[in-house]
């Protein structure tokens, strides 16, 4: 699935779009995770004024009419030519005067929707702060963590503490500041908190800089790979010796995800909070 570093760099290579007029809009499958409005047309004749992006979401904002966009778990948006091939998933497109652009999704977990008061309210307004932001710091997450009894990893994923730090990247953080990712939330002192908010921006910066990470398909809209994933360290590399300490790296299943971790460097501590 793609997470923050992909939706950052998908959204930063459809820029060549702003300021384009759009001259057609085809919908070829409209069945989503939310079916494809209706009315979505009415962007016909609309220029593309700006991109941004809050949490997974991309959000287009036409002259008229906002857009929000979520790739889901395998879509993807690739700015084309009219005489490209179609390829099976490409279930919508949007043809603008210099390109067209391409939403393909073989799962059809993705949206694509109107930006509006209900989609505001249901998807975006509940979202925890952007973890590059100055709102992420040491004392808001020890704020959100202190009650919390779920894993650290866990905690981190949830989208109401903090947006964006999915599977990949929490992994990656915790590994590098040594905490296991079942250790429960609550039992973090403010000095591993601290530790924590520097590394999760650090690893992010990086993903960002580095296009995202590659593991099956992903791809930006100019169809270029990202190269983070072989910075990892602990995703992914399961039964393989740890780069610090030589230790067999082990997998457990926090939230039905793989939480990979290094048993020597991320020991699981013993509540202090019984």
């Amino acid at each position: 699935m793609p997470e923050l570093p992909e939706v950052e760099t998908t959204k930063t290579s459809l820029f060549p779009l702003l300021n384009q007029k759009v001259q057609s809009v085809e919908v070829r499958n409209p069945s989503l995770r939310w079916a494809i409005p209706d009315d979505v047309h009415k962007l016909v004749g609309q220029r593309l004024i700006g991109l941004n992006r809050r949490s997974k979401y991309i959000l287009a904002e036409f002259e008229q009419d906002q857009m929000l966009w979520h790739l889901g778990m395998s879509g993807s948006f690739r700015l084309c030519q009219p005489n490209d091939e179609l390829r099976k998933h490409d279930h919508f497109i949007i043809r603008f005067e210099e390109h067209e652009l391409r939403y393909h999704d073989p799962r059809r977990f993705g949206c694509i929707l109107w930006l509006n008061p209900e989609t505001q309210g249901k998807l975006i307004d509940t979202l925890g702060p952007e973890p590059l932001s100055t709102d992420f710091n040491a004392e808001y997450l020890a704020s959100k963590l202190k009650n919390k009894s779920v894993g650290t990893k866990i905690a981190l994923m949830d989208n109401h503490v903090v947006v964006g730090v999915g599977n990949i990247y929490a992994t990656e953080s915790l590994f590098n500041v040594g905490i296991h990712p079942a250790q429960p939330a609550a039992d973090l002192s403010l000095e591993q908190i601290e530790k924590l908010v520097i590394e999760i921006k650090r690893i992010l910066k990086s993903a960002i800089d580095l296009g995202g990470s590659t593991l099956r398909d992903y791809s930006n809209a100019m169809g270029e790979n990202g190269y983070f994933q072989q910075t990892l360290l602990a995703y992914g590399r399961a039964g393989q010796m740890c780069v610090n300490c030589e230790t067999t790296l082990e997998n457990l299943k926090l939230g039905q995800r793989a939480s990979v971790f290094c048993p020597e460097c991320q020991p699981l501590k013993k509540s202090n909070k019984l």
